[in-house]
């Protein structure tokens, strides 16, 4: 039995927290989790049955756990994913990995030197549909990409404690948190852009709350990527893609996943979800679904049943690394 310490409690935390319970039969369990916040803890130790602990620090010095499971805010990820990799335990933290170059360097230094294994919680590139897209792009299925749009936008992230997400020290803003999706995914599919053009609307305090980017290939091949958090309490949250090939058009909509073929009628791809299941946690997730197929591949990964190549920290902070070269490109992450 693989042993969890789960630290953070809040919506992402729950939802990580129902995911493991889905996965019990694989072997996986919280046995301990972490908050500062004593009602959110209490809650945890109910939902989960796991023993409590009001640090970070406690969980990993104390718990007896193989796994630390970090869904904090960002700015809290690096010092905690190196203590853990520290005290010998393996790590899943949530995305973005950290915020600062520093902490990226510090963070894959320590991985290399403890030998522990750790997955970044890029969860598009396990989302059913994002990584049907991808196989069938590298099968070659439809010919190669021609263009393609990403966009991701909500409403304004009001759930988050403290309102930390609002501060660009603290998360960096929509670009680093929510968009990073996106763009991390865009380079699992193509690859790093030879040139990243980008420009943003800012908040009255110069944060960046909407942020458009074009990526170009070659000469011949552009991508275009969106993503805002800056629309009333009431607008829905969208996620979207629409990617040209040579011989179809595949997008991914209110209608689902559909292609488009040049020949030949539109039609939805059969996926098989791993998972499917309503989600009462919060936030802006409806369902389970790619958080239970990451976690279930983390855990897989940790049991031998594959590599954990499909979202390895390095890939991580490549894809940070290329949302700040978008940030600069639209003139700094504050005015």
């Amino acid at each position: 039995m693989i042993k969890v310490g789960l630290i953070g409690c809040g919506f992402m935390g729950g939802m990580h927290a129902a995911c493991y319970a889905a996965l019990e039969d694989k072997g996986v369990k919280v046995t301990a989790v972490s908050d500062a916040r004593p009602e959110f803890l209490e809650k945890m130790v109910q939902q989960t049955g796991a023993e409590g602990y009001a640090s970070s620090e406690d969980l990993i010095k104390q718990a007896d756990v193989d796994v630390v499971d970090i869904c904090l805010p960002t700015y809290l990820h690096a010092a905690t994913a190196c203590a853990a990799m520290e005290a010998g335990r393996d790590v899943f933290c949530e995305k973005p990995i950290c915020l600062q170059e520093e902490e990226a360097q510090q963070i894959l230094e320590v991985k290399n030197r403890t030998g522990r294994k750790m997955m970044i919680g890029q969860v598009i590139r396990l989302w059913d549909e994002y990584a049907w897209l991808k196989k069938t792009v590298d099968a070659g299925t439809y010919g190669r990409v021609l263009s393609g749009v990403f966009q991701r936008v909500s409403s304004r992230p009001g759930w988050a404690s403290n309102n930390w997400l609002s501060s660009a020290s603290l998360s960096g803003g929509v670009a680093v948190d929510m968009h990073i999706h996106d763009v991390d995914f865009v380079r699992y599919l193509l690859g790093d852009p030879d040139r990243v053009q980008a420009g943003a609307n800012r908040d009255k305090d110069g944060m960046i709350t909407h942020i458009f980017a074009i990526y170009n290939y070659g000469k011949d091949v552009a991508v275009s990527i969106e993503a805002s958090w800056d629309y009333p309490a009431t607008f829905p949250f969208s996620a979207t893609f629409r990617v040209k090939l040579e011989q179809a058009t595949i997008t991914y909509d209110a209608n689902g996943l559909t292609v488009y073929p040049e020949q030949g009628d539109p039609f939805h791809p059969e996926i098989e979800q791993q998972y499917s299941g309503e989600n009462s946690i919060g936030g802006n997730i409806s369902s389970l679904g790619g958080y239970y197929n990451e976690l279930k591949y983390f855990i897989e990964g940790l049991q031998g049943k594959n590599d954990l190549s499909v979202a390895p920290p390095e890939e991580a902070v490549a894809s940070l690394r290329l949302v700040k070269k978008e940030i600069e490109a639209a003139g700094g992450l504050l005015a």
